[in-house]
C-alpha cells in the first residue's frame, strides 16, 4: 500500500476581539513532545458590518490555509518562534560566539525581541512569519527611542536568527527580515571621539603607574581594552606587542577578529614605559604584563575606575576625585577643566589612526596597524608578520613626539575647506 497523504484542511474562519481569524489543527513540536494543537491565525481587521467574512479575508484564510497544507517542513521542527530562540538559536550562539556575543544576543532578546513577538497574538509560530509580522515587530520595539544602531543591531540579530533556522530545516522561505526598516526618526549614531597627542601626552603625565602605561598601550599601540588585559609578556618581543588574546569579564579568549591577532610595532617611548613597568614588576619573563595582586590580568575597567578617573575627574579647589565630600572644604566639586576629559579606552584607539593620518600615512598601513577585518573601516588588508612600511609609519609616528607636539597638524579632510557638489 502507498504512503497515506496528508488530509488537506480548509480551517475555519472566526471573529474575535475584532479581528477575523482562520482557526485549524496542526501537529508541531512543544516541550520535546509532537502535540496536535488548535492553531488561531490572525488575518485581518474587522471592516464591515456584516457577520460573515469578506471576500479579502477568505482569501487571506485560503493563501493561509495553502501554506499549511503544503508545508515541506517536517513536523519535529514545527516550533514557535519563542522556542526556536530560547531553546535553539542562544544555546548555539554560546557555543559559536564569544561570551561578549552571547551576552549581546541574549540581551536583546531578553528586552526587546521577547516581548515584542508575543505581545498580540501568544507565542507566533516560527514558520509562519513573515516581512510584515517582524516590521510590526520592530515597529513596536521602535518606540522605546533606542538609537539607529542599536535598532540595527536588533534587526540584523533577527535576521540571524532566520539564517539559522533555515540551515536547520524550522524555516523555509525568504528570510522575513530581508525587507524590513528601522524607525527613520530614531536617534541617529552619537559622536565617537579621537583623542589628540596633546591629550594623549597630558594624560599620560597625570595618570600613575601602571594606569600610565596602560593608556600609552592603547594610545601608541591601538589595542583595545580586551587585548591589554591579555597581554603577557611573552607577546613582547621582537620589538612588537604580539596580540594572541582578549579578555572579557574575566574570560580569556581570541582576538575580535583573525586579523586582529597580529604584531604592533612598539615606538620607543611605549617601549620605554614598558621596560621600567617590567623592573616594577621584577623583571618578569612571563605571565600578564598588566598583573593584579593575586597574578592575573589586571581590568581595565578597574584601572579606569580607581587609577584614571580620579586624576581626571579631580576638583579644582581641593584635587579630591568627583563624588567625594567637598562640604569640609566649604566648597562645591567643580572639575579641574586643564584636564583632558576621559572619553573611554577606544578614544586611545580612534586617536592613534586619527594622528597617524594627520601625518600622512597612507590608509593602508593605518588599517594593518589597527587590525581592522573590515575594507569600510580603514581600506584594509592583512599581513600576519609586521611589513617594513608599518614599522617605518611606527618610526614616523615616534619621531613625531619627539618634536613639538602643539604645532599645526594636517586637517583630516580637504573637504571642509568648501562646498562638495
Amino acid at each position: 500500500m502507498g504512503k497515506r497523504r496528508k488530509r488537506k484542511q480548509k480551517g475555519t474562519i472566526i471573529r474575535f476581539n475584532e479581528h477575523w481569524h482562520v482557526r485549524y489543527w496542526e501537529r508541531r513540536m512543544i516541550g520535546g513532545v509532537i502535540e496536535q494543537k488548535r492553531v488561531t491565525h490572525p488575518l485581518g481587521p474587522v471592516t464591515t458590518c456584516g457577520k460573515h467574512p469578506p471576500a479579502d479575508i477568505k482569501t487571506a484564510a485560503a493563501a493561509h490555509m495553502a501554506t499549511v497544507n503544503d508545508c515541506l517542513i517536517p513536523v519535529e521542527r514545527i516550533v514557535s518562534f519563542a522556542d526556536f530562540v530560547a531553546g535553539i538559536y542562544l544555546p548555539w550562539v554560546g557555543e559559536a560566539k564569544k561570551p561578549s556575543t552571547e551576552k549581546g544576543y541574549n540581551d536583546i532578546w531578553k528586552h526587546h525581541l521577547k516581548a515584542a513577538s508575543s505581545r498580540e497574538n501568544g507565542d507566533v509560530n516560527l514558520k509562519d512569519v513573515r516581512t510584515f509580522t517582524v516590521q510590526q515587530w520592530l515597529n513596536e520595539i521602535g518606540k522605546k527611542g533606542l538609537s539607529q544602531n542599536s535598532l540595527k543591531r536588533i534587526q540584523s540579530v533577527l535576521s540571524g536568527i532566520f539564517k539559522q533556522a533555515k540551515r536547520l530545516g524550522y524555516y523555509d522561505g525568504i528570510n522575513p527580515v530581508q525587507d524590513t526598516a528601522v524607525n527613520p526618526h530614531a536617534a541617529p549614531p552619537a559622536e565617537t571621539y579621537a583623542y589628540s597627542l596633546e591629550e594623549i601626552q597630558a594624560i599620560l603625565a597625570a595618570l600613575p603607574e601602571p594606569a600610565a602605561t596602560c593608556f600609552a598601550v592603547a594610545s601608541f599601540a591601538g589595542l583595545r581594552e580586551g587585548e591589554i588585559e591579555g597581554l603577557e609578556w611573552p607577546d613582547y618581543r621582537d620589538g612588537a606587542l604580539h596580540v594572541a588574546r582578549a579578555v572579557w569579564n574575566g574570560q580569556t579568549g581570541k582576538p575580535k577578529t583573525t586579523k586582529s591577532a597580529a604584531p604592533v610595532p612598539v615606538i620607543k617611548q611605549l617601549a620605554d614605559r614598558l621596560e621600567i613597568h617590567r623592573l616594577r614588576c621584577g623583571n618578569p619573563d612571563f605571565g600578564p604584563i598588566f598583573a593584579n595582586s593575586l597574578g592575573k590580568p589586571q581590568s581595565m575597567n578597574n584601572v579606569r575606575t580607581r587609577a584614571i578617573l580620579p586624576v581626571l575627574d579631580r576638583c579644582v579647589h581641593c584635587a579630591l576625585p568627583k563624588g567625594k565630600k567637598h562640604a569640609k572644604q566649604q566648597h562645591s566639586y567643580q572639575r579641574d577643566a586643564q584636564l583632558p576629559e576621559w572619553h573611554g579606552w577606544h578614544a586611545a584607539r580612534r586617536g592613534l589612526g586619527s594622528n597617524l593620518y594627520r601625518l600622512g600615512i597612507p590608509d593602508k598601513v593605518i588599517q594593518t596597524i589597527l587590525r581592522h577585518s573590515n575594507v569600510n573601516v580603514t581600506l584594509g588588508y592583512y599581513v600576519k608578520s609586521a611589513s617594513s612600511d608599518v614599522i617605518a609609519a611606527m618610526e614616523k609616528f615616534e619621531e613625531k613626539l619627539l618634536t613639538d607636539t602643539k604645532r599645526t597638524l594636517k586637517p583630516v579632510s580637504d573637504a571642509t575647506s568648501g562646498f562638495v557638489n
